[in-house]
């Protein structure tokens, strides 16, 4: 019964790591990368739609983004879509693709991308103590009705421990490689 636990505590923290890379990867770093339009809705016939169901998304050069809707008639909707975007890019529509020039980012850029780096770390960070005291309090439940030991429940609080440090080190790790890439010129 603790292996059920430990192995549930341990599916969720993988979880939250696979969440933080991938809320990481939509935070641009100076180069072309397609994970910043990962989160862009598109107001497709009234309901929003991601971008990538409506376009191919290419990067032709280092600093740049090319996107080809399927469908002509869209080219202006996703242009509508990146224009009112947090992501503060002008697109440039040739009348068959979009063109987004990624500009090198400032040094204050990269500060305030570093401490949105940090926060959303900081989140990993709880939803993993999170899980801890949910996997806590489910062993400690176990105890109650007697389906474990004392003992057994001691050991499953310091195995749930070691695989918290485990991940809150994983997570320390994420975000150093992250500001690491933003700070790089």
């Amino acid at each position: 019964m603790i292996n059920e636990v430990l192995a549930d505590t341990q599916e969720r923290m993988e979880k939250t790591i696979d969440s933080l890379r991938s809320d990481l990867m939509s935070i641009r770093t100076g180069r072309a990368s397609p994970a910043i339009l990962d989160r862009l809705t598109v107001e497709y016939y009234g309901m929003p739609v991601p971008l990538q169901q409506l376009a191919t998304i290419s990067v032709p050069e280092a600093q740049q983004l090319a996107i080809r809707p399927y469908s002509a008639q869209d080219l202006s909707a996703i242009e509508k879509a990146i224009a009112k975007s947090d992501l503060k890019l002008t697109p440039n529509n040739d009348g068959q693709q979009i063109r987004l020039n990624i500009p090198p980012l400032t040094e204050e850029r990269r500060r305030e991308l570093t401490k949105l780096v940090s926060k959303r770390g900081e989140e990993a960070r709880v939803a993993i103590r999170n899980v801890r005291r949910d996997s806590i309090h489910d062993l400690r439940e176990m105890e109650k009705e007697s389906m474990i030991s004392e003992d057994d429940l001691r050991l499953g609080e310091e195995r749930v421990q070691e695989k918290t440090d485990a991940f809150i080190k994983k997570v320390d790790e994420v975000v150093r490689e992250k500001d690491h890439e933003i700070m790089t010129v």
